[in-house]
């Protein structure tokens, strides 16, 4: 029986409800009264200063992903824009990923760091290859890392990955300091999520990959990983466990997108129902092409149409969460969905272990193919260019605006008085230490004429001097 406020598994993410809602969407994919009254639902409204925004059930969402009427299409994806216009503004955050180790134990079929691909060479970075990675990425302009890591208590225990947290944490080298360490391993107890939590790490991120119970375990044949309910109820423990950002995502392609959909917005009402406050972030990556692995083998495939209209309705069913985008997906895919919902991607990615101190880039331990193979710089000016303020704000993890708090300000839309001035000045420090010339004057021109959309006549005023301030070569500001 469906049951969102349930700890287990089987029951916030129930396959009988799943396939219950896709009947029911499919029942009415052209029952326009009812799909004028959800998108009605969903459009952002005033409440005094606040804007609000209802969201989305899972089978509300699922009524409009299976609709395949153009007009309606059209009118989901200006809602989209609307709502993210209203929470995110045109700030787009950004960061890269540092691989750890490739190490792993898992089988699953579609990564090539599978226990049995012999094929891949296995590398753990030591702290002093940590140290040298992290120094190239801060040489890029980098302030936010996720790190990542197979799943091997051996090779890549939690000790080892607290050690690369603190070196990590420890290195400033010019200018260069990571800000935000969010960390993505595999699921693990409550006593280790605390140990994250305790080492500083910002969000938490776990993809279920698939939320098809079946499929999941076919997938995901042997090792610890074929735990589907141990694996699905890691965010309980994780919050348990003080982590109050975390981050969900599915790997679209694995199984089909409409049942994905369904459980990604049933975990994330889980979440609600149960701490309070649902996903920190949402990633939708792509299964693509790597080493032994060939994405047509899997016959869940996604059209770049279909994607699109996933973020959008994502964006639509839980508009304060954040959405992540990678360099799995070319510059065209992002370019689209960044309008339509997504709020940080990544720039300049290696995926492979070591991949940041080699001047080409290594392909034999990569987990993907990155598609978007752009430097960071030029990653920025087309950001700016496209109308966007690149951030490389850390401040709300900084300042414990985290979890409730967050949302809190998000929902408000007091949020506009400080990630809009922060994006501006961490731009600002970009600009300064490791822009391209052709770079840095498209920046200042974008500094100067987002200062007045900075709500708050004061806190502009205090972000004009601090603007001054970085140009004379002091850094870290936040408000």
């Amino acid at each position: 029986m469906y049951d969102p406020k349930s700890l287990c598994a089987d029951d916030f993410i129930s396959h009988e409800e799943i396939l219950a809602t896709l009947a029911y969407a499919e029942e009415n994919k052209n029952n326009k009264e009812l799909i004028a009254q959800i998108l009605e639902k969903a459009r952002p409204r005033k409440e005094g200063s606040s804007t609000i925004c209802a969201g989305l059930t899972h089978r509300e969402a699922s009524v409009l992903l299976a609709c395949e009427d153009p007009e309606i299409l059209g009118q989901i994806y200006a809602l989209a824009e609307e709502i993210k216009l209203a929470y995110y503004g045109n700030r787009i955050v950004i960061f890269a990923p540092l691989y750890l180790s490739n190490y792993c134990i898992n089988g699953c079929v579609y990564c090539p760091y599978h226990r049995k691909n012999k094929n891949i060479p296995r590398k753990k970075l030591s702290q002093e290859e940590v140290r040298q990675e992290v120094i190239a990425l801060q040489d890029m302009g980098h302030k936010r890392l996720a790190i990542e890591a197979g799943e091997d208590p051996q090779n890549n225990p939690i000790e080892y990955i607290l050690e690369c947290i603190k070196t990590i944490y420890s290195i400033q080298h010019k200018n260069g300091a990571i800000r935000r360490v969010n960390v993505n391993i595999a699921a693990t107890t409550v006593e280790e999520y605390r140990m994250l939590k305790e080492a500083g790490i910002g969000t938490y991120i776990l993809f279920q990959e698939t939320y098809h119970k079946e499929s999941y375990l076919k997938l995901h044949p042997t090792g610890p990983k074929h735990d589907y309910n141990y694996h699905t109820e890691a965010m309980d423990r994780a919050m348990e466990g003080g982590i109050d950002d975390v981050g969900l995502g599915v790997l679209f392609g694995l199984e089909l997108y409409k049942y994905e959909f369904a459980g990604l917005l049933m975990h994330a009402e889980h979440l609600e129902a149960v701490h309070g406050v649902g996903p920190h972030t949402i990633s939708v990556p792509r299964i693509k092409h790597a080493d032994d692995i060939d994405p047509s083998a899997f016959d869940n495939g996604i059209s770049d149409e279909i994607f699109a209209k996933l973020c959008a309705l994502i964006r639509i069913a839980v508009p304060y969460t954040g959405m992540i985008i990678s360099t799995r997906e070319s510059q065209a895919v992002r370019e689209k969905v960044i309008r339509l919902g997504v709020s940080q991607i990544s720039g300049a990615s290696r995926t492979s272990v070591g991949g940041y101190t080699k001047e080409e880039r290594p392909t034999d331990t990569e987990q993907f193919d990155v598609s978007d193979q752009r430097t960071l710089d030029e990653v920025i000016k087309w950001l700016m260019e496209l109308g966007y303020i690149p951030s490389f704000c850390t401040a709300c993890y900084r300042e414990g605006r985290t979890g409730d708090r967050f949302m809190s300000l998000c929902k408000t839309g007091q949020i506009q008085n400080c990630c809009h001035p922060n994006a501006l000045m961490t731009l600002k420090e970009y600009l300064m230490d490791y822009a391209s010339e052709e770079t840095r004057v498209v920046g200042e021109a974008l500094i100067q004429a987002e200062l007045s959309n900075i709500p708050k006549e004061q806190v502009r005023r205090i972000a004009k001097e601090h603007l001054e301030q970085i140009a004379e070569g002091i850094r870290d500001f936040r408000f």
